[in-house]
Protein backbone atom coordinates (compact mmCIF):
# COMPACT_ATOMS: atom_id res chain seq x y z
CA UNK A 1 0.00 0.00 0.00
CA UNK A 2 1.54 3.08 -0.52
CA UNK A 3 2.45 5.44 2.23
CA UNK A 4 0.39 8.45 2.01
CA UNK A 5 -2.57 6.12 1.76
CA UNK A 6 -1.65 4.10 4.96
CA UNK A 7 -0.82 7.03 7.08
CA UNK A 8 -4.31 8.62 6.01
CA UNK A 9 -5.73 5.23 7.03
CA UNK A 10 -3.67 4.86 9.96
CA UNK A 11 -3.54 8.53 11.78
CA UNK A 12 -5.80 8.39 15.22
CA UNK A 13 -6.02 11.15 17.68
CA UNK A 14 -4.15 11.09 20.64
CA UNK A 15 -5.15 12.24 23.62
CA UNK A 16 -1.86 11.59 25.76
CA UNK A 17 2.00 12.89 25.13
CA UNK A 18 4.98 12.70 27.10
CA UNK A 19 6.16 15.92 28.37
CA UNK A 20 9.17 16.74 26.29
CA UNK A 21 9.07 19.28 23.50
CA UNK A 22 8.81 18.42 19.74
CA UNK A 23 12.17 19.27 17.70
CA UNK A 24 12.03 22.44 15.50
CA UNK A 25 12.22 20.70 12.80
CA UNK A 26 9.26 18.43 13.62
CA UNK A 27 7.43 21.72 14.39
CA UNK A 28 8.60 23.34 11.15
CA UNK A 29 7.33 20.03 9.21
CA UNK A 30 3.83 20.01 10.32
CA UNK A 31 3.48 23.55 10.03
CA UNK A 32 4.60 23.49 6.30
CA UNK A 33 2.36 20.32 5.51
CA UNK A 34 -0.02 23.03 6.66
CA UNK A 35 0.23 25.77 4.77
CA UNK A 36 0.28 23.62 1.50
CA UNK A 37 -3.33 23.14 1.97
CA UNK A 38 -5.64 23.82 -0.79
CA UNK A 39 -6.98 27.38 -0.08
CA UNK A 40 -9.93 29.05 -1.82
CA UNK A 41 -8.00 30.72 -5.19
CA UNK A 42 -5.32 29.92 -3.47
CA UNK A 43 -5.52 33.64 -1.40
CA UNK A 44 -3.62 31.81 1.75
CA UNK A 45 -5.34 33.49 4.17
CA UNK A 46 -5.93 31.34 7.50
CA UNK A 47 -2.96 32.68 9.89
CA UNK A 48 -1.27 29.77 11.98
CA UNK A 49 0.59 30.56 15.48
CA UNK A 50 2.38 27.80 16.94
CA UNK A 51 2.09 28.17 20.85
CA UNK A 52 5.42 26.54 22.83
CA UNK A 53 5.10 29.10 26.09
CA UNK A 54 3.59 27.00 28.86
CA UNK A 55 2.24 29.55 30.44
CA UNK A 56 0.27 30.56 27.12
CA UNK A 57 -0.86 26.88 26.89
CA UNK A 58 -2.31 26.98 30.20
CA UNK A 59 -3.97 30.01 30.10
CA UNK A 60 -6.20 28.39 26.27
CA UNK A 61 -6.53 25.67 28.31
CA UNK A 62 -8.24 27.21 30.91
CA UNK A 63 -10.29 29.29 28.73
CA UNK A 64 -11.34 26.50 26.56
CA UNK A 65 -12.02 24.34 29.29
CA UNK A 66 -14.16 27.23 31.06
CA UNK A 67 -16.49 27.36 27.62
CA UNK A 68 -17.17 23.58 28.50
CA UNK A 69 -17.67 24.75 31.87
CA UNK A 70 -15.38 22.74 32.97
CA UNK A 71 -11.76 23.06 34.93
CA UNK A 72 -9.73 19.63 33.10
CA UNK A 73 -7.15 20.05 30.40
CA UNK A 74 -8.76 19.28 26.86
CA UNK A 75 -5.09 20.34 25.11
CA UNK A 76 -4.13 16.77 27.68
CA UNK A 77 -0.97 18.27 28.15
CA UNK A 78 0.78 18.35 24.95
CA UNK A 79 3.39 20.69 25.11
CA UNK A 80 2.77 22.28 21.49
CA UNK A 81 -0.68 24.00 20.41
CA UNK A 82 -1.19 25.55 17.03
CA UNK A 83 -4.04 27.64 16.19
CA UNK A 84 -5.46 27.85 13.38
CA UNK A 85 -7.15 31.50 12.82
CA UNK A 86 -9.36 32.67 9.60
CA UNK A 87 -10.30 36.19 8.67
CA UNK A 88 -14.24 36.43 8.80
CA UNK A 89 -16.02 38.79 6.83
CA UNK A 90 -17.91 38.47 3.40
CA UNK A 91 -15.33 38.58 1.71
CA UNK A 92 -13.52 35.55 2.75
CA UNK A 93 -16.30 33.07 3.84
CA UNK A 94 -14.22 30.15 2.44
CA UNK A 95 -11.98 31.09 5.62
CA UNK A 96 -13.25 27.77 7.99
CA UNK A 97 -12.79 25.81 5.12
CA UNK A 98 -9.30 26.97 4.45
CA UNK A 99 -8.38 26.71 7.70
CA UNK A 100 -10.03 23.28 8.42
CA UNK A 101 -8.08 21.91 5.44
CA UNK A 102 -4.68 23.32 6.79
CA UNK A 103 -5.84 21.76 9.95
CA UNK A 104 -6.27 18.09 8.42
CA UNK A 105 -2.74 18.42 6.75
CA UNK A 106 -1.14 18.93 10.02
CA UNK A 107 -2.69 16.50 11.69
CA UNK A 108 -1.92 14.00 8.79
CA UNK A 109 2.09 15.65 8.91
CA UNK A 110 2.10 14.69 12.58
CA UNK A 111 0.87 11.19 12.29
CA UNK A 112 3.76 10.57 9.30
CA UNK A 113 6.34 11.44 10.97
CA UNK A 114 5.83 9.80 14.41
CA UNK A 115 4.15 12.90 16.57
CA UNK A 116 0.80 12.69 18.14
CA UNK A 117 -2.10 15.00 17.78
CA UNK A 118 -5.69 16.21 17.65
CA UNK A 119 -7.90 18.75 16.87
CA UNK A 120 -9.04 20.37 19.55
CA UNK A 121 -12.41 22.95 18.73
CA UNK A 122 -13.46 26.09 20.99
CA UNK A 123 -10.49 28.18 19.41
CA UNK A 124 -13.23 30.64 18.60
CA UNK A 125 -14.45 31.08 21.67
CA UNK A 126 -11.24 31.07 23.80
CA UNK A 127 -10.04 34.40 21.35
CA UNK A 128 -13.15 35.99 21.84
CA UNK A 129 -12.76 36.37 25.27
CA UNK A 130 -10.45 39.12 26.92
CA UNK A 131 -7.93 37.26 28.05
CA UNK A 132 -7.50 35.32 24.80
CA UNK A 133 -8.14 38.84 22.72
CA UNK A 134 -5.03 40.24 24.72
CA UNK A 135 -3.12 36.86 23.70
CA UNK A 136 -3.80 37.38 20.10
CA UNK A 137 -2.67 41.28 20.66
CA UNK A 138 0.50 40.37 22.41
CA UNK A 139 1.26 38.00 19.28
CA UNK A 140 0.95 40.71 17.20
CA UNK A 141 -2.56 40.07 15.85
CA UNK A 142 -5.73 42.38 15.25
CA UNK A 143 -8.25 40.41 17.36
CA UNK A 144 -11.08 42.26 15.51
CA UNK A 145 -9.44 40.56 12.10
CA UNK A 146 -9.42 37.23 13.47
CA UNK A 147 -11.64 34.30 14.29
CA UNK A 148 -10.17 31.03 16.01
CA UNK A 149 -10.78 27.74 13.89
CA UNK A 150 -9.51 25.19 16.07
CA UNK A 151 -6.67 24.14 17.98
CA UNK A 152 -4.45 21.88 16.66
CA UNK A 153 -2.52 19.82 19.94
CA UNK A 154 1.00 17.89 19.35
CA UNK A 155 3.44 16.05 20.99
CA UNK A 156 5.09 12.84 21.54
CA UNK A 157 2.49 9.83 22.09
CA UNK A 158 1.96 8.49 25.29
CA UNK A 159 0.86 4.74 24.94
CA UNK A 160 -0.55 4.13 22.19
CA UNK A 161 -4.24 5.81 20.39
CA UNK A 162 -7.96 3.81 20.41
CA UNK A 163 -8.53 1.68 17.48
CA UNK A 164 -10.74 2.76 14.45
CA UNK A 165 -13.76 2.48 14.82
CA UNK A 166 -15.59 0.53 12.54
CA UNK A 167 -16.76 2.66 9.16
CA UNK A 168 -20.15 2.92 8.83
CA UNK A 169 -21.96 0.93 5.82
CA UNK A 170 -23.03 3.58 3.27
CA UNK A 171 -20.94 6.00 4.15
CA UNK A 172 -20.26 6.93 0.61
CA UNK A 173 -21.67 5.91 -2.83
CA UNK A 174 -20.37 5.51 -6.55
CA UNK A 175 -23.03 6.77 -9.06
CA UNK A 176 -21.42 5.38 -12.67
Amino acid sequence: MNQTIKDLLERRSYRSFKPEQITDEELRTVLEAGIYAPTAANRQLPQLIAIQNKEDIALLSKLNASVMGRDNDPFYGAPTVVVVFGKPGEQNFHTIKDASLIMGNMLNAAHAIGLGGCWIDRAKEEFETPEGKELLKKYGFDPDEWVGVGNCILGYPEGEPRPAAPRREGYYKIIK
